[in-house]
């Protein structure tokens, strides 16, 4: 059997994708991305009502650079995107859109509570 050219492996994982991202909305599963955004959220939210907020935001931001300039990313410009973050972050509410893809009917609330 002849192996698969690129081409056609590329278009059988376009179509196994498509595939996996409909599970995904089906199923309302979060995917990695909303997750992390939600406990960055979340641990920016925490530290509003610490004594110490600025030094533990200043860790959290020394922490997730050097993760970032690890992985390549310029750390300048690492840390104006996450004080950018922080300070979006600073209300109490979240600062996310309404998935409208996830359909928000009657077993939106089953996950509540």
């Amino acid at each position: 059997m002849a192996r698969k050219s690129k081409k056609q492996r590329n278009a059988e994982q376009r179509v196994r994708q498509q595939k996996v991202r409909e599970t995904a909305r089906e199923c309302r599963r979060p995917s990695r991305d909303d997750i992390a955004r939600t406990l960055l959220w979340q641990m920016i939210v925490t530290a509003e009502g610490r004594r110490n907020r600025t030094a533990f935001l200043d860790r959290l931001c020394d922490e997730i650079v050097a993760q970032l300039v690890l992985q390549g990313f310029d750390r300048r410009e690492s840390e104006v995107v996450f004080d950018a973050l922080a300070d979006k972050y600073t209300s109490a509410l979240p600062p996310f859109r309404i998935k409208r893809h996830l359909d928000r009917g009657p077993s939106a609330a089953e996950g509540q509570g």
